[in-house]
């Protein structure tokens, strides 16, 4: 075990890449693949029994916090299945923590599939920054956006890291990157997922519990193989969560029976890539293939929260506040610990009204604003779809069962409950005259003794037709100016609009008009700042 001062001055990145047994000559061929030599010289000898037995613990570097976090990710776990499992630990961790679910984006920004799903995870961004679409891994920016174990190595390469995983490709296209200071890397689709998932539990026993590191991820892999071959709505799957669960156990208990750890505060995360269908697969657009979760529980994070509002891009988020550092710039999560404030999501939601296609129970809209808020709807025709009669309040399940793949599936910055005018779905119902013409109205902002004001807000805007957005302001009841105008396509975008305030204003007043538009698409708005 290192020191802090040695680690500093001579930490060397240790990578121990281990090739399966099925993959000991290469295609056509009885010669022997040799491995990949490790950065040290440290060496992994290229036997059948080495690659059966157990992996070679690595030289972790002795880390500098007392605030430790571990990552768990279970690739392929359906979080609706878990309660049906025999998972003690799970629902543990469950009643001890904060368990948010969410839904994933959809193509064209990206599949459902491991490559997005783990890219998204580890960076903290999604794919329309790391630019991971696809398990072929084109066009990645991992330069641009590192996964937060190197994030953390670049803040103070005095931090110990440690990453498991036996899904190759996590390291081949360095998902989880080579600045890793302990990185081990075995191949589940060579050698088989139940195999090496117990030789990345054996040894990372044993680096949680005799060595130091600041932050350990460890991937398993085997959930989604059984989910691929039998299905997420079987007992064979309900078996691979149970067994995924006891080896969360045997890591849990690594950590508690460290010499140091009544001195430690640690937290854990598990979390996932994509969900699975019934029948068994993913990468397409149903609810079930993009379920995801972040489950969470350490100091300061809420026991038995189930929170509407987090994401999948808050794991990283939760690592860096867990540790008590700023979050990186660039990050699109934030630690599921923060709460929003966003008025949206205090909201009673309603059943479906008159959308057959979304399930009888699933609560997913209103058209009540929230205090201070209001809808004006003079000008829409009557009839129509009643979910959809101007403005509502919804969720990204309900907007998006009421109709897949016309990309409601991609406002991925929206959280919880947002604002949505849509006209498409509106009109597949007959209605009067006219066209679909709404006004969302914001609770008036303090701008008092300020000569301009920040006006932010998230948006997913697609544009078709005469349809026409427009971002309005005004200011102690007086006539309303446009500060924003679309007429094109903005997908997913944060929003910054500088906005000049009249001498004297106390007050302004905020106005997302939709308007001149029928059969067209849709404009979706959340997190509504002023500042």
């Amino acid at each position: 075990m290192r020191s802090r001062n040695a680690v500093v001055a001579t930490a060397v990145a240790v990578t121990i890449l281990i090739p399966a047994t099925a993959a000991l000559a290469g295609p056509g061929t009885s010669t022997p693949v040799t491995p990949v030599p490790s950065s040290t010289p440290e060496e992994v000898p290229n036997t059948t029994a080495a690659r059966t037995a157990p992996v070679p613990v690595p030289d972790v570097p002795d880390g500098i916090s007392t605030s430790k976090v571990l990552v768990i990710g279970l690739d392929g776990l359906r979080h609706d299945r878990i309660a049906a499992a025999d998972a003690p630990n799970l629902d543990s961790l469950i009643a001890n923590g904060t368990f948010g679910t969410s839904l994933l984006y959809t193509g064209p920004m990206a599949a459902t599939s491991s490559g997005p799903g783990w890219s998204t995870v580890a960076t903290g961004t999604w794919p329309d920054k790391h630019k991971v679409r696809s398990n072929v891994f084109a066009g990645k920016r991992y330069d641009l956006h590192p996964d937060f174990l190197t994030r953390l190595e670049k803040i103070d390469p005095a931090y110990s890291t440690y990453a498991a995983m036996d899904w190759k490709s996590l390291g081949d296209q360095g998902t989880f990157g080579t600045g890793i200071d302990a990185r081990i890397v075995l191949d589940g689709d060579s050698a088989g997922y139940p195999a090496e998932d117990e030789r990345v539990i054996q040894v990372s026993e044993k680096v949680l519990r005799d060595r130091n590191p600041d932050v350990a991820f460890v991937y398993l892999g085997n959930v989604d193989i059984v989910g691929h071959d039998s299905g997420a709505a079987g007992q064979a799957y309900l078996d691979a969560i149970a067994t995924a669960d006891t080896s969360i156990g045997r890591l849990l208990n690594a950590v508690r029976t460290r010499f140091t750890f009544h001195n430690e505060r640690w937290t854990v995360i598990v979390t996932t890539d994509h969900g699975h269908t019934d029948a068994g697969g993913h990468g397409g657009s149903s609810v079930e293939e993009r379920r995801t979760f972040v489950l969470a529980a350490g100091p300061g994070i809420a026991p038995g929260a189930t929170p509407s509002d987090t994401r999948l891009v808050d794991v990283a988020a939760t690592v860096f506040g867990q540790l008590g550092l700023q979050r990186p710039a660039g990050l699109d999560g934030r630690s599921v610990a923060l709460r929003a404030t966003d008025p949206f999501d205090r909201l009673p939601l309603k059943e479906r009204a008159d959308e057959g296609g979304i399930p009888a129970g699933v609560r997913g809209f209103t058209h009540t604003a929230p205090a201070g808020w209001s809808v004006e709807n003079r000008g829409l025709p009557s009839g129509g779809v009643e979910e959809w009669r101007g403005w509502t309040f919804t969720t990204d399940e309900f907007w998006s069962r009421a109709q897949r793949d016309q990309w409601r599936e991609l406002f991925v910055r929206g959280r919880g409950v947002f604002a949505v005018a849509d006209s498409d779905e509106w009109d597949d119902r007959s209605h009067g005259a006219g066209t679909f013409n709404s006004t969302l109205v914001s609770a008036p902002y303090p701008v008092a003794g300020r000569s301009s004001v920040r006006l932010g807000y998230v948006t997913h805007y697609r544009q078709e037709g005469d349809q026409k957005g427009r971002v309005l302001v005004s200011f102690d009841r007086g006539r309303s100016k446009i500060v924003k105008v679309y007429s094109a396509d903005a997908v997913a975008k944060v929003e910054s609009v500088p906005v000049t305030v009249p001498a004297g204003a106390t007050r302004m007043t905020v106005r997302f008009r939709y308007y001149d538009a029928d059969n067209n698409w849709y404009w979706a708005v959340d997190d509504l700042r002023v500042s």
